[in-house]
């Protein structure tokens, strides 16, 4: 594998770093960052096979200050250029985001500039929707701090990142990107990764599997800590933290399934600590602390048939002092949620509150608590007698038990190697 060491003499700019990923050969290789204290103008694009490498806590990645331009008026969706009431400050080669005052999620469009005149720039790709002028569409300065599209077999390792949350005047969207993201891309790492103060999500990724996310922090983001999304499956994440976001410490996206969660922490976050929702089924969560969050601990959002939660399994859990303005209890289950698994979980409430332990909405089915422990939750379960059974029937569940057909809606080739010999 070939290797770029980067001395801090010769890296003045994001651009210095991204030269040197572009000149990595066709299968890749590494470059090691030096202890360096960089902001950043642009998002770093990885490569198939590209592996980026810090020095820990001694490489810092710093977001710039966003600036927003204003769209001169309405542009069409598939366009690969966008007019602009000024373009001050702008330069090809950066990164940028789309969007209005109205809409979000997959409506916005993020794309690297490919040239600049007077009123008008570029964009790599044609945008993503129709942008109105009566809702008031711009273009912002806002971009992942690193970032995968379509990649296979990379690694970010060893990094500290800084979105500078304070100074940005707007954020990107989380289907579009985090501050580490990748999309429709298979078979990669990120380790030892410490980041805070995003505005948008700390790591997010949409369409993707066989991932390793180990030994991550982040923090203090607008948005939620971690956010798989979008069908991702076969995911492990493990040993990670999550504390102090605006949303969720954990945010299970549509779709997220077969993904193991496995002694990480999820704290003081604003919404709750680790949260589950539309179609995702089929995950593990197991050795994790789940503490002092605003709303629940666990929560598994009020979804209905089709889309409800169901095939899960939270094990050796510790789950404490949550739900301390929202939420009904430690963990809320609910909507049509159903054969979800609660056992040998530790669970203790608010000394000044009367709240229960677990909280089952009329209509879940097939609850199995086995083994729990409550304290200090009053009553420790509230939920119709019908809905508990003793034996669950048996579901897979976990990122090692994603069998044949479990990544055919992604439509992504089976990685030639994985990340981890434990995510084959």
């Amino acid at each position: 594998m070939r290797t770029i060491h980067l001395r801090a003499t010769e890296l003045t700019a994001a651009v210095d770093i991204q030269r040197a990923i572009d000149a990595l050969p066709a299968e890749g290789g590494r470059v090691v960052l030096p202890e360096i204290d960089l902001t950043l103008d642009r998002g770093i694009q990885l490569r198939s096979g590209v592996e980026i490498v810090g020095q820990g806590r001694r490489t810092v990645l710093r977001q710039a200050r966003a600036r927003v331009y204003p769209f001169s008026g309405y542009h069409n969706y598939g366009m690969r250029d966008v007019p602009l009431q000024f373009t001050d400050g702008l330069a090809p080669g950066m990164t940028v985001t789309m969007r209005d005052r109205t809409h979000g999620g997959f409506f916005e469009t993020f794309a690297r500039l490919t040239w600049v005149e007077q009123g008008w720039v570029g964009l790599d790709r044609g945008l993503h929707s129709d942008y109105r002028q009566d809702e008031e569409p711009f273009l912002a300065t806002s971009f992942p701090l690193i970032y995968g599209e379509q990649v296979r077999d990379v690694a970010v390792r060893s990094l500290t990142l800084d979105g500078q949350r304070e100074v940005q005047p707007t954020g990107i969207g989380a289907c579009r990107g985090a501050a580490v993201y990748f999309i429709q891309s298979s078979g990669f790492v990120v380790e030892d990764v410490h980041e805070t103060g995003f505005a948008g999500e700390g790591l997010g990724f949409q369409m993707c599997s066989h991932v390793l996310i180990r030994g991550c922090r982040f923090t203090q983001n607008t948005g939620n800590g971690y956010h798989p999304g979008a069908g991702s499956t076969g995911v492990l994440f493990e040993g990670c933290e999550s504390t102090g976001n605006d949303l969720a410490g954990f945010y299970f996206c549509v779709r997220a399934n077969h993904i193991t969660v496995r002694g990480c922490t999820f704290a003081e976050n604003r919404v709750a600590g680790l949260s589950v929702g539309t179609r995702d089924c089929h995950n593990l969560i197991e050795d994790c602390r789940m503490e002092r969050n605003e709303g629940p601990g666990i929560l598994l959002r009020p979804n209905v048939r089709p889309v409800e939660v169901h095939s899960c399994v939270f094990r050796r859990c510790a789950v404490s002092e949550n739900a301390r303005t929202t939420g009904r209890g430690q963990i809320d289950i609910l909507g049509d949620a159903h054969d979800i698994v609660l056992e040998s979980n530790d669970i203790s409430g608010l000394a000044d509150q009367e709240k229960p332990g677990i909280y089952l909405a009329p209509s879940a089915q097939r609850i199995t608590l086995n083994d729990n422990t409550i304290a200090g939750c009053f009553p420790e379960v509230v939920a119709l007698s019908a809905q508990q059974t003793g034996e669950p029937a048996p579901f897979t569940h976990g990122h090692l038990q994603a069998g044949e057909g479990a990544y055919r809606h992604l439509g992504l080739p089976e990685p030639e190697r994985c990340p981890e010999r434990e995510l084959c």
